[in-house]
């Protein structure tokens, strides 16, 4: 099926998606999330004793770390 565009439609005025500010907030509030999820499963991890799972979840919280880092500081766009 064929859609016809519009002719008042102005291609220039429309917001790209990848540079709006409902992205930027979606990454960050996963970001936030998945250092939570990290701290979780880090102590989970020590509790436990298991090895694997603390190294795999210290590597989330520092990598979650640094991207908030990053576009706290105007790095990320």
């Amino acid at each position: 099926m064929r859609y016809e565009a519009s002719e008042d439609l102005d291609l220039a005025q429309m917001e790209v998606y990848s540079q709006s500010d409902g992205l930027h907030f979606m990454l960050n509030f996963t970001v936030v999330l998945a250092l939570l999820i990290g701290m979780i499963l880090w102590w989970l991890g020590r509790r436990g004793r298991v090895m694997w799972l603390q190294v795999w979840s210290i590597g989330l919280v520092v990598f979650s770390i640094a991207y908030l880092g990053a576009a706290a500081a105007g790095l990320i766009r």
